[in-house]
């Protein structure tokens, strides 16, 4: 290999894996049921019942990197076991590793006060309560940050936020405590990158109207609790002010690039779940007086799989290297990378699983349409893949600014 695992990450990875078998897999189709009658403004029992469980064998916040409070794990190793957990949609939040909570603990704990981390880091770290994070707005154009247009205006010892936010995930879960909202603080700063600003607000503030669920291709809750809320003359104290006025760039260029990382880890997993369940599918269907196995295009659509997979799994990998040996801010254009070749392989992926398993992989009965609900939906969050190919491409532009 080249990126080994340690004696550590292999004995955690086996931890999960036996966890996954013994309690995730059999409550899968518990899960999706428990979404699908109680809807996104309910907790779905299943999953309260699993953590504790997690938390006891140790398979807890293993995200935090450089953190006493979780693993420790760098963004290496923590890959193959974020791998394991997106293998299914139950997983992510069973171990307190689901998104956008896993942003913004790790928010809190670089730029939040000591106060902001008793109230708000402590209770997520202990999966008592759930957050949101509200970015992105239906009325503008949000793939570009700097056109947000939600307003953060300093008035005596406190902020006044307004604003219209959607695909806010996690805001109608009735856990979701605290937002971490981004808006403009100095919209005419002729540095775009400094008229935003990120603050905290309760999500019990008066003027906080979650106005509805946003399906994700006709699911709700699953695998997103996507959200709208308006914020009407919401006020929070000054002291909730994340790092400083000006400086939400700053926070979000923290912030994004673990989280694009984690989405393709995860993604990751889902492709080889995918897969298998593709695999397993063929063996056992007979069509023409052969197995579908037998096909000569199931055939080199299931090698076409395996090498895609291989493909991302390596470009993550070295995703997660660069990040922890250069940082973030340098690794920008592996981040790139990944988030446009991770989500595109899954879609395809999966959209070769649902031809295999015929009329029944449209249906919800095996766990594929939700897959690519997940994949398709991971082409657009934290930035579409035209953004980040135009990324790509500026980067290896400039290789030959002086040729």
């Amino acid at each position: 290999m080249l990126y080994p695992m340690s004696p550590k990450v292999v004995e955690l990875k086996r931890k999960l894996e036996s966890f996954m078998d013994r309690h995730i897999y059999p409550n899968e189709e518990r899960f999706y049921r428990e979404a699908e009658e109680l809807g996104p403004w309910k907790v779905y029992p299943v999953v309260e019942e699993l953590k504790p469980l997690a938390r006891a064998e140790g398979l807890w916040n293993l995200f935090l990197p450089e953190s006493g409070h979780g693993a420790g794990l760098s963004n290496l190793e923590y890959a193959p076991l974020c791998e394991v957990m997106g293998r299914s949609h139950l997983a992510p939040e069973v171990f307190n590793c689901s998104a956008p909570d896993t942003g913004n603990m790790e928010v809190l704990e670089r730029y939040g006060t000591e106060k902001d981390k008793e109230r708000w880091l402590k209770p997520l770290l202990a999966g008592e309560i759930r957050s949101c994070f509200a970015m992105t707005e239906p009325a503008v154009a949000s793939s570009d940050a700097t056109n947000i247009e939600s307003s953060i205006v300093r008035d005596g010892d406190h902020y006044v936020i307004n604003g219209r936010k959607w695909y806010t995930t996690n805001a109608t879960d009735p856990r979701c405590k605290i937002c971490i909202f981004m808006g403009k603080t100095d919209p005419d700063n002729p540095d775009r990158h400094k008229q935003q600003s990120m603050i905290l607000v309760p999500m019990d503030t008066p003027g906080i109207e979650v106005k509805r669920p946003l399906p994700v291709f006709g699911f709700y809750g699953v695998p997103d609790r996507a959200s709208e809320v308006v914020f009407t003359n919401v006020r929070v104290p000054r002291e909730n002010m994340l790092l400083g006025e000006g400086r939400g760039f700053e926070i979000a260029q923290g912030r994004l690039g673990p989280g694009r990382i984690h989405h393709c880890m995860r993604l990751i997993g889902l492709a080889e779940r995918t897969l298998e369940k593709m695999c397993r599918r063929v063996r056992s269907r007979v069509a023409f007086g052969k197995p579908v196995s037998e096909q000569t295009v199931t055939q080199e659509r299931i090698a076409e799989a395996r090498i895609m997979i291989e493909q991302a799994r390596l470009l993550t990998l070295n995703a997660a290297y660069a990040m922890d040996t250069v940082g973030n801010k340098v690794a920008k254009a592996e981040i790139a990378m990944i988030k446009v070749a991770v989500p595109n392989m899954a879609c395809q992926i999966i959209d070769w699983a649902i031809q295999a398993h015929g009329g029944g992989g449209t249906s919800n009965d095996f766990g594929l349409t939700q897959a690519y609900a997940t994949a398709r939906l991971l082409r657009l969050a934290d930035g579409p893949d035209e953004v980040h190919r135009n990324q790509i491409a500026r980067f290896e532009l400039k290789k030959y600014s002086n040729a």
